[in-house]
């Protein structure tokens, strides 16, 4: 192992950076903070994660309402995605397989016989370089960079990925993903994976949130929530969220939660529309999400189960909820749902707008 300068020592300790895979490290991993007026963001290049985001209450209490761990350790043992971008395909592919252009892929299955957010060394479980980063004035953003190869997880062709994080005016977090095939038509489908809870990620958890979904359909799935093909109307089922709902009156019908995506109402195109708004009426926290995605995974995180995280406060079950916005899962299988491949030379641009209010 080479040597440490003094200044390289204070660096890791001020920071928290780890040095990865052993001895010799390759990358630094670290955190990172973007702030401006009364929204700060804490993030990592490990998986290109949101780590917390702090956002005054209707007191004006600063609180961090993303469930995160306190070290890069943690995140590098996590099994729940908490904050990661995930990809390159997000969700479920049936059979970790797929046919393009005449030749069938062959994934790398970590969810049964199906793959699920990219394999089992997907983009949020990678390292990522920090391209640019400006941590405050006008518009503070980072951008992280990754390339993807030809083969990685099964995937066909080279990728550049760039996930870029920047705060707006008006307490606005823009989420930009980009993804561009080098050399080989490729499906490309990333969704940022963040944990919320809008009372903050120690209040317990999220049944008391009213949510607004807006999306009259949902993908059917089979048992291992696979899709079927068909998209089922939300209307006298417990997943239509169309009016703001305050979760536990919809959980009578679903003993598990959500764990579902929905078709979002204004199709598909480079436009920005609405597509889920979450209130908590304690807190006063008000959180709009927009997209030029075509669906949403809504995630009750019915699978967080006594989970160590920020502060050595204990989640459990509900403890946070996932938006993710994305592609229709095991779209690559279903002709009829709208494509994710991207030709040679293209490039996938998926963006997502948070805004953030706290007189709700």
């Amino acid at each position: 192992m080479s040597k440490l300068t003094p200044l390289l020592c204070f660096m890791i300790v001020a920071f928290g950076v780890v040095l990865v895979d052993g001895t010799e490290p390759k990358t630094d991993v670290g955190f990172y903070e973007i702030k401006k007026g009364d929204l700060s963001l804490k993030l990592s290049n490990w998986g290109a994660s949101i780590i917390s985001l702090h956002f005054p209450d209707r007191n004006g209490k600063l609180t961090d309402i993303a469930l995160g761990y306190d070290s890069i350790k943690d995140y590098m043992n996590d099994t729940t995605y908490f904050g990661a971008t995930v990809g390159r395909v997000a969700n479920r592919i049936a059979g970790a397989k797929f046919t393009l252009n005449g030749t069938e892929y062959k994934l790398k299955a970590n969810e049964k016989n199906n793959i699920l957010h990219g394999g089992a060394k997907g983009f949020g479980d990678l390292v990522w370089k920090v391209k640019k980063h400006k941590k405050d004035g006008k518009r503070p953003s980072i951008t992280f960079y990754y390339r993807s190869y030809d083969g990685e997880e099964g995937f066909p062709g080279d990728l550049d990925t760039t996930v870029t994080f920047t705060i707006l005016d008006n307490n606005q977090l823009s989420v930009v993903m980009k993804g561009k095939a080098l050399n080989k038509a490729t499906p490309v489908n990333l969704a940022q994976h963040t944990y919320w809870n809008l009372g903050g990620h120690t209040s317990g958890d999220i049944l008391s949130n009213e949510i607004q979904i807006f999306g009259s359909q949902i993908t059917a799935v089979d048992k291992d929530l696979i899709p079927t093909g068909k998209l089922d109307s939300v209307k006298g089922t417990p997943y239509d969220l169309l009016q703001p709902t305050v979760l536990k009156s919809k959980f009578y019908g679903l003993p598990d939660g959500y764990d579902v995506n929905y078709a979002l109402d204004g199709g598909t195109g480079k436009k920005l529309k609405p597509a889920a708004t979450v209130v908590e009426k304690k807190s006063g926290i008000k959180m709009e999400l927009l997209t030029n995605a075509p669906g949403l995974q809504f995630y009750t995180g019915s699978n967080i189960k006594d989970l160590k995280g920020k502060g050595g406060f204990t989640y459990k079950v509900h403890a946070g909820l996932a938006l993710e916005t994305q592609g229709f899962p095991d779209a690559v299988n279903h002709p009829n749902f709208p494509s994710q491949i991207v030709p040679v030379g293209k490039t996938y641009k998926h963006t997502m707008l948070f805004k953030f209010s706290n007189k709700a």
